[in-house]
C-alpha cells in the first residue's frame, strides 16, 4: 500500500512535552524524529552540527535541502517546530499535503510556568527523579500575556491554513503522552506497521504539583487573572495513564440484578461474599471474567439491573495494597516491585517471608517508603507501570465510562446500611449483613497512624480526597452546617 506521507512536522511549543513525543516516536521501527531541525540558533539539538549531512550552513542558506534529506531518508523521517523557527520552513511543510502535520497542545498556565522553571533551574529534561531541581516561577501578568497571545496567534494560522488547504492535523494533548493507544495510533496515521509494547520511560516528568504550589505569587496570578478559571488553577495535574474499563472484573449477581463494578485495592472480597450470600449461591458461581458481550448477555437477561462500585479511604486502601502486595509473598504478590522498592527506595523488606525482625517501626518506615515511591509513581517519575491496585481512585471510576457508569458510587465505611438498602431495592426483603474485610495485615494501619502519615497520604491521593470529599482517616463525616 502507498504511503499517504512523506514526512512529518510536529508543531509544539517549549514545555509541552514535545521531548517525550519525540522520544516516543523514535522507539518505532521505522521513524525518525530529528529534533528541532529548523532552530534557528542550532540544528537538530544543542550539541549537533548536521542532521543527514546537512550542515546547519547550508541549511539556512537553502532549508528545503534539509526537508529533501529528511524525506529522502528510509522510512518516515521529521522534525520538531517551534513557532520561533525558520518561517521559510513552515511555509514549505503547509502547502505539502504529503507532509503529515502533528499537532501538541498543552494548557498555556502550565506550559509558562514549567517554561519559567526550567529557566530557574537550567533543567530543561528529567531522566532520574532523584536530580531534579526545584523552584517555584514567579508569575508575571504582562509576559504571560504575551505568552497566550503567542501561542494563541500561532495555532490560528496553523488552523487557518489547513483549513484553507483542505488538510488535517493529528492533534496530540499532553495528557495524551501517558496514552499507548494514542501513540500507537499516531504510528498508525503516519503509514508505520511497527506498535510500541510500552512508552519510552526514560524521561520524567519535572513538575508533578498543582500550579498554586509551583509559583511563589500564588494570590497575585490568580488575581492576575481576574479570578477566571480559565486554566483550572486548583487541578491537581493528572499523569496517571488512562485506564480502560477492566469489563472483566466486573460481577454480576445469578439471580440478584446487581452488578459490582470493583475498584482495585478496595474491599473487593467481601462485596463479592455479600453478593454470593444474597443469592445463596458459592462465589464461583457469580457471573466474572465477562467480556462487553457477555455483560450485556447479563443485563439483558436482569430487567431493572443496577450496578455499583465502593470507594474505600485513601489510607486504608493504600496500606491494604501496601501488606497485601508488597509485603505478602504470597498469590497475587509483587515480588519484583518489591525488589525494585527495595534497591531504588531503600524499603529494606526481606527477601522473602516476614520474620520477627519486621518490627512496627520496620512497618512504618518500609510504609512510609512505597508512599513516596507511590506519589512518584502516579507523577510519571518513575519508571515502574501505574498499577491499577494505587491509581487514584478517580482515575478508575472514571475508567468505567468507556463501557458504562455505575449507577451508585458507595463508600466502605456505609456498606452495612447501603449494601442491604440497595438489595431491598431489587427485591430483597431480607438480605444478609455485609462483613468487613479482615485479611490478616502484619501490623494494622491504627497503629501506625498519626497526623503525618495523614497528611503524606492526601498529598500522594490529593486528586481523590478534592473529588470525593475525604476526611482524615477515622475521622467521622463532619455534621453539615444548617444554612441561614
Amino acid at each position: 500500500m502507498t504511503r499517504r506521507f512523506d514526512y512529518f512536522i510536529l508543531l509544539a511549543e517549549m514545555r509541552t512535552g514535545s521531548n517525550f513525543l519525540e522520544s516516543n516516536l523514535n522507539a518505532f521501527d521505522g521513524i525518525a524524529c530529528h529534533g528541532e531541525a529548523f532552530n534557528p540558533h542550532f540544528i537538530g539539538y544543542p550539541n549537533k552540527t548536521e542532521i543527514l549531512g546537512v550542515t546547519q550552513a547550508m541549511r539556512d542558506a537553502d532549508p528545503a535541502r534539509l526537508i529533501r534529506a529528511v524525506k529522502q531518508a528510509p522510512g518516515i523521517g521529521g522534525f520538531r517546530f517551534f513557532h520561533d523557527h525558520d518561517p521559510r520552513a513552515l511555509e514549505i511543510a503547509l502547502a505539502d499535503p504529503r507532509c503529515a502535520k502533528i499537532v501538541l497542545t498543552r494548557n498555556p498556565l502550565e506550559s509558562y510556568v514549567s517554561w519559567k522553571i526550567a529557566k530557574a533551574t537550567n533543567q530543561w529534561k528529567l531522566t532520574d527523579v532523584k536530580r531534579r531541581k526545584q523552584a517555584q516561577a514567579e508569575f508575571d501578568a504582562e509576559e504571560f500575556a504575551r505568552h497566550v497571545a503567542t501561542l494563541q496567534g500561532f495555532q490560528v494560522t496553523l488552523m487557518n491554513r489547513l483549513q484553507s488547504s483542505g488538510q488535517t492535523a493529528f492533534y496530540v494533548a499532553y495528557e495524551d503522552l501517558q496514552d499507548l493507544g494514542v501513540m500507537n495510533g499516531l504510528a498508525a496515521w503516519l503509514g508505520c506497521d511497527a506498535r510500541l509494547e510500552a512508552l519510552d520511560d526514560s524521561l520524567k516528568v519535572q513538575n508533578p504539583a498543582p500550579l498554586t504550589d509551583k509559583v511563589s505569587n500564588p494570590d497575585q496570578m490568580q488575581a492576575a487573572l481576574a479570578g477566571m478559571d480559565w486554566f483550572n488553577l486548583s487541578r491537581t495535574p493528572n499523569f496517571e495513564p488512562r485506564r480502560g474499563a477492566a469489563v472483566p472484573s466486573y460481577i454480576g449477581g445469578v439471580t440478584t440484578p446487581l452488578l459490582y463494578l470493583p475498584i482495585p485495592g478496595g474491599p473487593v472480597d467481601s462485596v463479592a461474599a455479600w453478593l454470593a450470600a444474597l443469592d445463596g449461591v458459592s462465589e464461583a458461581e457469580l457471573h466474572r471474567k465477562m467480556t462487553q458481550k457477555t455483560l450485556r448477555k447479563w443485563k439483558r437477561s436482569m430487567p431493572g439491573h443496577r450496578s455499583f462500585t465502593v470507594l474505600r479511604h485513601p489510607a486504608a486502601r493504600i496500606h491494604s495494597v501496601f501488606c497485601h502486595k508488597i509485603l505478602s509473598t504470597g498469590p497475587g504478590s509483587y515480588l519484583k516491585i518489591r525488589q525494585t522498592l527495595n534497591r531504588q527506595f531503600g524499603l529494606n523488606l526481606p527477601e522473602g517471608d516476614l520474620d520477627q525482625s519486621y518490627s512496627l517501626a520496620s512497618h512504618r518506615a518500609a510504609f512510609e517508603g512505597f508512599l513516596t515511591f507511590v506519589k512518584a509513581n502516579l507523577a510519571g517519575q518513575t519508571a515502574l507501570r501505574v498499577d491499577g491496585t494505587w491509581c487514584s481512585q478517580s482515575q478508575a471510576l472514571s475508567s468505567f465510562g468507556d463501557f458504562a457508569l455505575p449507577d451508585h458510587v458507595l463508600r466502605e465505611d456505609e456498606l452495612a446500611e447501603l449494601l442491604p438498602d440497595l438489595a431491598r431495592r431489587v427485591g430483597h426483603a431480607a438480605p444478609p449483613a455485609w462483613q468487613a474485610d479482615e485479611s490478616p495485615e502484619p501490623y494494622p494501619l491504627a497503629d501506625i497512624y498519626d497526623d503525618a502519615l495523614e497528611a503524606l497520604i492526601a498529598d500522594v491521593y490529593n486528586r481523590d480526597y478534592v473529588m470525593f470529599g475525604f476526611q482524615a482517616w477515622g475521622r467521622p463525616p463532619e455534621a453539615a452546617q444548617p444554612r441561614r
